[in-house]
């Protein structure tokens, strides 16, 4: 990673990222927090389709293949594709602490072009916790977990609640998904204090 912004460097009080006991055991498919997501969900026919499996600890692994409708230059990933992977692995590192957060920052490293076909493995961890704010990293490689690395990034989020969502969103899309039993299952899982 070239130089890192102050905004992503942990204060010296921030604490080790802790495994939230309900957490996905590892291994397991995380599915997609929004059937709707660009990044993870099925419902958006030119989206990602990200699967992420949650590791050992709080680190998550992920993948997607890189199609045609991902391009920026003629048979190479778009880079804003590339940096949306990585942030949706990073986010879904909040399933493993059981938060509901938001991108604060992101910073991407492009290190190599990343072709059309590619299937891009993604690793990503949570580094350290400081109150509403949670610092992580992520690695994009071609062809395997041992491949080159092509990407990396580093990320803050901030912890919010449902709330966020209802107050900001679109009603109508607001609407439909708190009408569907299982994503406000989903969304009211991760409240301490609803």
């Amino acid at each position: 990673m070239t130089a890192t912004s102050a905004s992503l460097t942990p204060p010296a009080d921030a604490i080790a990222p802790v495994r939230h006991a309900e957490a996905p055991a590892p291994g397991e498919l995380l599915g997609a927090h929004y059937g709707h997501c660009f990044g993870c969900g099925d419902g958006q026919p030119h989206g990602l389709h990200l699967a992420a499996r949650a590791g050992k600890g709080v680190t998550v692994t992920a993948e997607f293949t890189v199609r045609e409708a991902h391009q920026g230059a003629p048979g190479l990933a778009h880079g804003g594709v590339l940096a949306t992977a990585l942030d949706e692995t990073l986010g879904s590192l909040n399933w493993l602490l059981r938060v509901i957060a938001v991108t604060g920052r992101l910073e991407t490293d492009f290190v190599r072009p990343v072709p059309v076909g590619t299937v891009l493995h993604l690793e990503a961890e949570v580094t350290a916790v400081a109150g509403r704010k949670i610092y992580s990293r992520a690695t994009g490689r071609i062809g395997g977990p041992e491949g080159p690395v092509a990407v990396r990034a580093q990320a803050l989020f901030i912890e919010v609640k449902v709330d966020h969502f209802i107050d900001n969103g679109r009603p109508a899309e607001i609407q439909a998904a708190m009408s569907d039993p299982d994503q406000v299952r989903r969304a009211r899982a991760f409240e301490v204090n609803p």
